[in-house]
């Protein structure tokens, strides 16, 4: 695919991209076997892993977790309450959308309790061994994941056409959850509405934006400080998968411009 060749011209010293479709992968540019630092893009796993949980009984989504009057489905969707960091909320569940790693601190050591392990050995069991992955969680559940773009391209192809969970669960996930909420989407700015599913972002009409211009509303995925992105189109039936070895903010200006290009260009393509 031509459109990857774009990649070419980007400052990290290492990029791997690929393009999925629910067959598997149809194009892929870098060293798809690679070891990555996914930051931020661990968070859909994490959420797989929670939603996995749901289906086995383990929790409920909306049962309460994190600060009071909060739920699973609150954390999951950054509506808890809780800052970036931190334990004290900025506002009760359900009023702003606040980008929040500690949810996922908070996510994780609930799914602990409920599953009576370690929350690396649930994730384990449930998400990254069914997957296949060669990578591993080092830390956060909601920035502490290392793979390749083989792991990233396996992660995809289960957004696409869920076996983990049912084709019904994965709606619910990547459906708007407490819709209208209004919140900063990180490095991008302010957004009227900031939709989210549970653990994925959801495009909408947002703008700016990370995903392209002709990326559906109903695109859902998730971008990381470390450089990486994974997205899936369900009216393309396309995701594209992006890691690389620069982190962000040391050429966001640039990637602010380069991975909706990207994203374009890959569209136009497979179209």
């Amino acid at each position: 695919m031509k459109a990857l060749e774009h990649v070419d011209a980007w400052p990290p010293e290492h990029v791997a991209v690929a393009v999925v479709d629910p067959d598997g992968l149809r194009a892929w540019r870098g060293d798809e076997g690679r070891e990555f630092r996914w930051a931020s893009v661990t968070k859909p796993v994490t959420a797989l892993a929670v939603l996995v949980a749901a289906e086995e009984g383990v929790v409920d989504l909306d049962e309460d977790a994190g600060p009071p009057g909060s739920s699973v489905r609150h954390l999951l969707a950054h509506a808890s309450g809780l800052p970036f960091d931190g334990t004290v909320p900025l506002a009760p569940p359900g009023e702003r959308r606040i980008y929040s790693n500690a949810g996922f601190e908070v996510l994780a050591q609930h799914l602990e309790r409920r599953a009576e392990m370690p929350f690396v050995e649930y994730l384990t069991e449930a998400v990254l061994e069914p997957l296949e992955f060669s990578g591993e969680l080092r830390g956060s559940p909601g920035s502490g994941l290392y793979g390749t773009l083989l792991d990233l391209v396996e992660l995809a192809r289960e957004l696409l056409r869920p076996t983990l969970v049912s084709s019904e669960t994965l709606d619910e996930a990547t459906s708007v959850a407490f819709p209208g909420l209004v919140g900063v989407l990180p490095d991008f700015g302010r957004m009227e509405p900031n939709d989210w599913g549970l653990g994925v972002e959801i495009r909408d009409a947002k703008s700016p934006h990370w995903t392209g211009a002709r990326n559906s509303p109903r695109t859902f995925g998730h971008f990381g400080g470390s450089g990486s992105f994974l997205w899936i189109d369900p009216d393309a039936d396309l995701a594209l998968c992006c890691l690389s070895d620069l982190d962000f903010d040391q050429w966001n200006e640039q990637a602010k411009r380069a991975w909706p290009e990207l994203s374009d260009a890959v569209l136009a393509e497979a179209s």
